[in-house]
């Protein structure tokens, strides 16, 4: 009876603990929507496609360890920060407040700015760096206005979602859309004019070596390069198991 008079005191004095205690959300991931609304529902998964592109980027740096997606990654990371100090810079609210939970400004709106760095510096990299895509001329521009298109389609609706869902006004997100479409035109340029000459001379050091990292600016659609010399090598390995097999 005595240890368990102690464990019940110990549990109420947890209890009171957590009482006093103010617990805040990470309001990073948590989207609200209009219970019954599936309109709402649909647009609050949509306004998620940022933390989905993020986790698409460290999945393709971990296994493909290619100099230009890190760039791209990092040119999304100077977006962020950037965003930050607009938003504590200017110190705009948002149009509601959901009982206190976000404490953050507004001006501009960084899933705006997000995804329109993101699509912008897609649609420049498909226009300009992605050729020959597949030997079929047809197949290739389709390929290429399908991903321009579902670009700029993802980037309108989460810019809808955040609007419709009253994280923000029109003018924040239309000033996070701008200021998307300016930052990544600047840094696809500066990518492409300073650090892709840069690149051959990077994968060259140990570091890089040790790190696996690698440059493919010169081969204009890796994934067709890297399919055919798959079936190559595979027909190859085939071949030399045939032929200790039979021997």
């Amino acid at each position: 009876m005595a240890t368990f008079d102690f464990n019940d005191d110990n549990l109420s004095q947890s209890s009171q603990l957590n009482d006093r205690t103010e617990w805040v959300p990470l309001s990073l991931t948590l989207v609200e929507y209009p219970k019954g609304d599936f309109l709402g529902k649909f647009l609050a998964l949509i306004s998620l496609a940022p933390f989905g592109i993020g986790a698409g980027f460290i999945a393709l740096i971990l296994f493909r360890r290619d100099l230009h997606t890190i760039t791209f990654f990092l040119g999304t990371l100077c977006s962020e920060a950037l965003n930050y100090c607009l938003k504590h810079t200017i110190c705009e609210e948002r149009p509601i407040r959901r009982s206190d939970l976000y404490e953050e400004y507004g001006m501009p709106s960084s899933h705006a700015q997000f995804v329109w760095f993101f699509a912008t510096y897609v649609i420049y990299f498909v226009i300009i760096r992605l050729h020959h895509m597949n030997n079929n001329t047809i197949i290739e521009n389709m390929s290429k206005i399908l991903i321009i298109s579902s670009s700029l389609l993802m980037a309108l609706l989460v810019c809808v979602s955040r609007i419709y869902l009253q994280y923000h006004t029109i003018s924040q997100v239309l000033c996070g859309a701008v200021v998307g479409v300016f930052f990544a035109t600047i840094w696809f340029a500066v990518t492409y004019l300073v650090f892709t000459p840069v690149f051959p001379q990077i994968v060259s050091w140990k570091l890089s070596e040790i790190l696996l990292l690698r440059d493919t600016t010169l081969i204009p659609n890796v994934l067709w390069f890297e399919y055919t010399n798959t079936r190559q090598e595979v027909r190859a390995r085939s071949r030399k198991l045939v032929s200790m097999k039979s021997q």
